[in-house]
């Protein structure tokens, strides 16, 4: 398996995460790039080393900015930086005008891609049961910015698509949790949970990796996600 020259865009707890698990997938760290070693003016491809692939976990307002920057630098990248969804088409353009491979996700647990499946599935069964509501409640630690998280607001879109109506949400923003989404199913009588737990945050960084890995096989430009990576059918509602 060929090396991979990857740049870090982001140095805080998953970078630090991201490089220590780079070994085992045959990937070389080669820049590493905190908020203040980016320039006014955006990075160059000399400032990413050179690398075959940039992954970005930094903050909202930057996620797009750095990607644009690694397009026309003509690195592959992939975001992990969540919060910015509501922008998701100018990644589209951005792509389209720079010929540009970007590969996003709200998470890389392919457990979670798992899950988003089954939110569809259970809220289709539970559309057919009477006196059931449903309630997702996501969980993460106190320095994560968006709320909800990009995770559940895939999870709810899911769901939605087979209650056919809404989904509330709620956030709970606590201690040092990596991140945990629980569905729960009430009736009167009865009740159904659907939990995800992410244990460790070296399992964002785990399929982060993975996903770069991915990218630089792929020649041809678009905008890519988790569900690609892992040759899951696409179905409708937020793509992670």
């Amino acid at each position: 398996m060929t090396s991979v020259r990857v740049a870090l865009i982001g140095y805080g707890r998953m970078g630090r995460a991201l490089e220590a698990l780079a070994p085992a997938h045959d990937c070389h760290v080669v820049a590493r790039l905190d908020a203040a070693d980016i320039p006014s003016h955006g990075l160059t491809r000399e400032q990413l080393g050179h690398a075959d692939v940039a992954i970005e976990f930094t903050v909202p307002h930057a996620a797009l900015v750095n990607a644009m920057h690694c397009m026309k630098a003509g690195v592959p990248v992939v975001i992990g930086t969540t919060g910015w969804y509501e922008r998701a088409h100018e990644l589209v353009e951005l792509s389209a005008t720079h010929h540009g491979r970007v590969l996003w996700s709200p998470n890389f647990a392919p457990g979670v891609q798992i899950m988003l499946a089954l939110a569809e599935t259970a809220g289709r069964l539970f559309r057919h049961a009477p006196g059931f509501d449903a309630h997702l409640l996501e969980t993460h630690h106190t320095a994560k910015l968006d709320a909800p998280s990009g995770t559940a607001i895939a999870l709810r879109e899911r769901a939605e698509l087979g209650l056919e109506r809404s989904v509330p949400v709620t956030s709970v923003r606590v201690g040092s949790v990596p991140g945990t989404h629980e569905f729960i199913f009430d009736a009167p009588f009865e009740q159904v949970r659907l939990t995800h737990e992410a244990r460790d945050r070296r399992v964002f960084a785990d399929g982060a990796l993975a996903a770069a890995r991915w990218l630089t096989a792929k020649a041809e430009p678009g905008v890519y996600t988790m569900r690609d990576v892992l040759g899951l059918a696409s179905t409708t509602g937020t793509v992670s």
